[in-house]
């Protein structure tokens, strides 16, 4: 399933500005990076979010996968991960998603790797985690909680390229 987003709907708040939301001049929008005035000298640039995510195994080293709830990604399967809130750090807003989304506090372990792509507005920020207890479908954003074992993982279903590609590095960093 492709999660690719075409270049013209990278920034949609972008797409149809036109003029300076300070002075309502005319503006210079070179999209979908920046809006920036000549007549104010007001800039406007946008990045990638930060997403955090955590890739959460079980004292019985089980992988713990969510099916999404809603979109992007509704219904396959993906790893506890959202966007990085002001005010936090990018681990804990793994730790705050992990423990939103299923339920359990992680252990944060080493960073897996960073994911990106051009045709993307997410940098994608993925640690390994321990977690203890119970998993469980904790807010809306999940539909089911599940764990995995490491064959098991159901590759064909997961939400997103990253999804798989941290799986990949995990698991051939993992014994």
């Amino acid at each position: 399933m492709p999660d690719a987003t075409p270049v013209d709907r990278l920034n949609p708040a972008l797409l149809d500005a036109r003029f300076c939301p300070r002075c309502a001049q005319p503006a210079t929008v070179a999209y979908p990076r920046s809006l920036t005035c000549p007549h104010c000298g007001y800039g406007a640039y946008y990045n990638p979010k930060p997403v955090a995510a955590t890739i959460p195994v079980t004292g019985d080293d089980r992988i713990v996968l969510l099916r999404r709830a809603s979109d992007p990604g509704k219904d396959p399967w993906t790893f506890p991960g959202g966007f990085v809130d002001l005010g936090e750090t990018v681990e804990q807003a793994a730790c705050r998603k992990t423990q939103e989304e299923i339920g359990i506090a992680p252990t944060l372990g080493p960073l897996v790797g960073v994911y990106s792509r051009p045709d993307s507005h997410v940098v994608l920020i993925v640690f390994a985690g321990r977690t203890e207890g119970d998993p469980r479908a904790a807010d809306a954003e999940a539909s089911e909680v599940r764990t995995f074992e490491r064959a098991a993982i159901p590759w064909g279903e997961l939400a997103f390229w990253s999804t798989g590609a941290a799986l990949d590095d995990f698991l051939a960093r993992s014994p």
